[in-house]
């Protein structure tokens, strides 16, 4: 192989050199067409980025820049009619923590998890006990320690908030340094408020089913808090305040405040004070009867504004979840840990949150006959003349319905058969009038429809379609057995007989009213259809009014007011024990021109069996009596009740003994001298107080006379004359309620208990009742 000369290595190594250079030139050439490339598409996706995601992105950044809290509105008070109000708002605040930054604090130290869980737990024990909530509900959110905000704790008014406060300043040891030093935080520095509202009920239960609860974020979701829930709820604030990078609040140069709006005030039907007289009588009577449960409405009759309406046992507005009925609770406690507890929970609380009148059903039983009544009168399928024999059952089809009465209540006028509550004699009425006819009346006095209140929740009507409707059915139907309404379905169309002929829609919120009390909106009277003519109506009516005066309705006899009502013992066609069974009142006043009308319903009362003219009746006669007077309706006695209307005790106070002992016996009083003094120092009952006729002035002839009492004895069970006898042998005055008056009358109840020492001359109330002839 011939060797290589030095020119030719030189040529190789010259053409070696000029080829790397080329290359080189070619690799930065290339390099930097490639960063202009990847520089345009880096543009070209943020300018892609920028047009299709950019808003999404601006978010972020500004959620990273800008903490947003939200500024509650203030709920707007809820009213009753006269403006007293029952439910207000005022602030409170929301507790929030920075677990982050717990655990940041103790980062670095030996056995960092384990003191951070120390103080967390410690943190825990005590807020829960000044928040009265458990500790783990507070744990769980405190031990949460990558978040660096978290909402612990809702609706802490301002005395817990002093607490926490306090608790929050006090310093935390949590070890000691290497010089023996303590190691403190103070947790205040890892917690924060934000504004909040809290709902105040001042009443606790005082109508707690009509106004309903709100949700932790104070949401309506029961009653008026959840019908009206816009127009209460207002309109929420914000603040906004800038952020550091590492997530610390900027001075408040960096903070907007955009305010909230507080929400409408809701002005109510319902009067307190009716609204006592109801709550109360249903009260006592669901302790003395030990039903299952009692309920009442009072309705204005033109209006059917709704003055009062309640279900007992109800609950506590300020521990809405606490279930109150020991059944169900107890049934729940089964279920605890199981699938579907949670479920069953919530259903047993709404339960208890609804109102029964509006939500529930029953077996209107013979208070229906009213409406069987109109049919036929306003179809001249009858009469005031219209007579029919009972033999103590009716045979339609393969059945025969039997009468209250075994032994049938013989020949009866139609005013008669409603007083005796007889069942064939509605029956038939209901047989002449045809399915198509009784149908008609059945739909326009509102049974197959809601009545459209103004509270969520109402149920529907079950009953026979026309098209499944037979005889049997409508026998059935006729004497009010065989279908399921609502109370509230009952006392608007009880008002159309009330009212001369007009179904009403029911209402409980007057109006919404801003925070000056300016009216927004209003609801009006709305008239939904003339069902039967005014005639008709007022024939009801009286009716009605016989049945109190003699018939099975005499327990709500109130002296000086003419009240018209019907009774009704239903069987419960919905439960396991077939002698379930309700008793109810519907009854209105004056008879002559009325102005109120009340239902009475007591839901399986146990025990012997009775009816609705001696369970219901009294309950429905006494928020009768208290309404009327307060609506200062004027009585118009009889000569009959004049002579056992209660006196006004005349001045004997200056008078000498023997002077008074005339002017007393003049005004049909008899009196009892204290002391031995000539003239009269002081008398008990004061001048002016109503006490019957023949009651005692008790007077008192020296100045240290010392006031005389007595023991209130029972009356229970005695007759009218026999609890007068006893009254005036002790120097007790007695005011007679009720048919004191009807032949079987005894008294029920008394409104100061026996062994109770009173003032000598004192008056006491005793309710009458009877419970002959009162099969309904």
């Amino acid at each position: 192989m011939p060797q290589e000369t030095k020119e030719s290595v030189f040529e190789k190594n010259k053409v070696r050199k000029r080829n790397d250079l080329s290359f080189k030139k070619r690799a930065r050439s290339i390099t930097a067409l490639v960063l202009v490339l990847l520089l345009f598409m880096n543009l070209g996706r943020v300018g892609w980025i920028m047009g299709v995601h950019g808003e999404e992105y601006r978010s972020i950044a500004q959620k990273n820049q800008l903490y947003d809290t939200r500024i509650r509105a203030v709920r707007g008070t809820i009213y009753d009619c006269n403006m007293t109000p029952l439910v207000t708002s005022s602030s409170a605040w929301i507790l929030c923590a920075d677990p982050a930054e717990i655990k940041k604090t103790f980062k670095g130290l030996e056995n960092a998890e384990s003191i951070t869980g120390d103080f967390i737990s410690y943190l825990s024990k005590n807020i829960a006990k000044i928040l009265s909530v458990k500790k783990k509900t507070i744990y769980e959110s405190l031990s949460d320690t990558e978040k660096p905000y978290v909402r612990v704790a809702k609706k802490v008014d301002a005395n817990r908030r002093l607490s926490l406060d306090e608790f929050l300043n006090k310093k935390y040891t949590y070890g000691y340094s290497e010089s023996g030093r303590e190691m403190t935080v103070t947790p205040r520095a890892y917690f924060s408020y934000e504004n909040d509202t809290l709902r105040l009920y001042p009443e606790n239960n005082f109508a707690s089913t009509i106004i309903g609860v709100t949700d932790s974020d104070g949401k309506g979701i029961s009653g008026v808090e959840t019908y009206y829930n816009t127009a209460l709820s207002g309109k929420d604030g914000r603040q906004v305040t800038a952020k550091n990078s590492i997530g610390q609040a900027l001075d408040s140069s960096y903070e907007s405040v955009f305010d909230a709006q507080q929400g409408n005030g809701a002005v109510l039907t319902i009067d307190s004070n009716i609204q006592y007289y109801l709550e109360n009588a249903l009260n006592n009577a669901l302790d003395n009867t030990k039903a299952k449960g009692v309920y009442g409405i009072v309705m204005d009759v033109d209006t059917a504004k709704v003055l009062a309406m309640s279900n007992k046992p109800d609950f506590d507005l300020n521990d809405p979840r606490t279930i109150v009925d020991k059944d169900v609770r107890e049934a729940l406690k089964k279920e605890e840990g199981k699938k579907d507890y949670a479920s069953k929970l919530t259903e047993a609380l709404f339960s208890q949150w609804n109102s029964y009148c509006v939500t529930n059903n029953y077996e209107p039983g013979s208070t229906f006959k009213i409406f069987t009544a109109a049919a036929a009168l306003e179809e001249g399928v009858a009469n005031l003349n219209t007579t029919y024999t009972c033999t103590g059952g009716y045979h339609v089809a393969d059945t025969t319905i039997h009468c209250a009465k075994v032994e049938g209540h013989g020949f009866q006028t139609f005013t008669q058969g409603l007083m005796n509550s007889c069942n064939p004699f509605f029956i038939n009425l209901g047989q002449m009038l045809g399915i198509e006819t009784y149908y008609k009346y059945f739909e326009a006095f509102g049974f197959t429809e809601r009545t459209g209140i103004d509270l969520t929740g109402e149920s529907y009507p079950v009953y026979h379609r026309l098209s499944k409707m037979g005889v049997v059915e409508l026998a059935s139907t006729s004497y009010g057995q065989s279908f399921r309404v609502s109370p509230i379905q009952m006392i608007t169309a009880a008002c159309a007989i009330a009212n001369g002929g007009k179904l009403m829609k029911p209402y409980v919120v007057d109006s919404i009213v801003d925070t000056q009390g300016n009216i927004i909106s209003k609801n009006e009277p709305t008239v939904k259809r003339q069902v039967v003519s005014e005639k008709t109506a007022a024939t009801v009516r009286n009716m009605m009014e016989a049945v109190v005066e003699g018939g099975t309705g005499k327990n709500a006899y109130i002296p000086g007011y003419r009240v018209a009502g019907k009774t009704a013992t239903s069987e419960k066609l919905d439960t396991k024990d077939p002698n379930d069974y309700i008793a109810s009142f519907i009854c209105f006043a004056p008879a002559n021109d009325p102005k109120v009308a009340i239902l009475v319903g007591v839901d399986e009362p146990p025990g012997i069996y009775r009816g609705g003219g001696v369970l219901a009746a009294p309950i429905a006669k006494e928020v009768m009596e208290s309404t009327l007077k307060y609506l200062n309706v004027e009585p118009q006695y009889t000569k009959e009740e004049l002579e056992a209307v209660s006196r006004t005790t005349p001045s004997l106070t200056g008078e000498s003994v023997a002077n008074a002992r005339i002017s007393a016996a003049n005004e049909g009083f008899s009196v009892k001298v204290i002391g031995s003094g000539k003239s009269v120092i002081s008398q008990v009952p004061a001048a002016g107080q109503s006490i019957p006729k023949g009651g005692v002035v008790v007077l008192y002839t020296e100045n240290d006379s010392k006031t005389q009492t007595v023991k209130v004895p029972s009356f229970t069970g005695l007759t009218a004359g026999a609890a007068n006898q006893l009254a005036v042998s002790n120097g007790i005055n007695l005011i007679l309620s009720g048919p004191s008056q009807t032949a079987g009358a005894t008294v029920y109840k008394q409104s100061v208990e026996k062994n109770t020492e009173v003032q000598a001359g004192s008056s006491i109330t005793v309710y009458f009742q009877t419970t002959a002839n009162m099969d309904d």
